[in-house]
């Protein structure tokens, strides 16, 4: 006995749309929702659910008042490796921009975890990360400042930060990472030239060197349509 499923138009519509974008290349751009609406005999709103799909995916983005087919998404590995060694392995020019670097009074769970008393100050370091130009993710980073402060006279924010501390001697050991998938905020929508309806990766990350004292309290912020992560498992 099987069942017969009636399809939604708008994922017919993105079944057509898939076969074509099979035919094009990074930046070409894709046909108008009009042209395509009258190719497939349906509303333009029907053909906007089925782009909306593929711009959530990445597979296509917007680009002036039109759209283009996008780049191949990030893949970062979930490892040690910093930001900056994981886009390199893909052939991807990193790049940091700061938006802020500041000393704060760490609250009891944040000085817990970097290990050291409440209330003692914190390096509150956010960046917007970047690969070829492009805005990936919002990262924010959190170092003791008993350890760390050198790091605010020898750091240059726009490089990797783990290069920086493993040159002050750190050796990192473990971390334990968690992922979530969020909608952005306003504020880090902007940051991120992105909008609030994009489904964000939150990433989580607390880092021990290898004698098992913390390194730092990391929360990352990726665009899932531009951003992927993969993990080697092993028994």
């Amino acid at each position: 006995m099987t069942t017969d499923v009636r399809l939604p138009k708008h994922y017919r519509v993105r079944t057509e749309l898939d076969r074509i974008l099979s035919t094009l290349h990074q930046g070409d751009p894709v046909p108008p929702e009009r042209d395509l609406a009258e190719r497939f005999g349906v509303s333009r709103e029907t053909v906007r659910q089925a782009l909306h799909e593929l711009l959530v995916e990445g597979r296509i983005e917007r680009r002036g008042r039109g759209t283009v087919v996008s780049s191949p998404k990030l893949v970062q590995p979930l490892s040690l490796r910093s930001y900056t060694e994981g886009a390199q392995s893909q052939g991807r020019i990193p790049g940091r921009l700061l938006v802020t670097w500041e000393e704060v009074t760490g609250d009891a769970d944040l000085c817990r975890d970097l290990g050291i008393r409440t209330a003692s100050t914190v390096i509150h370091l956010e960046r917007v990360l970047l690969a070829d130009g492009a805005k990936l993710g919002l990262e924010s980073t959190y170092l003791a400042k008993s350890r760390f402060g050198p790091l605010r006279n020898t750091f240059d924010p726009g490089t990797s930060l783990y290069a920086a501390i493993r040159a002050l001697g750190v050796e990192f050991g473990s971390a334990v990472e968690r992922i979530e998938t969020v909608l952005a905020s306003p504020r880090e929508a902007s940051l991120l030239d992105t909008s609030t309806a994009m489904p964000m990766l939150l990433l989580h990350r607390r880092t021990l060197d290898t004698d098992g004292r913390p390194i730092e309290r990391v929360r990352s912020l990726y665009r899932g349509d531009r951003v992927a992560f993969e993990a080697v498992l092993k028994e």
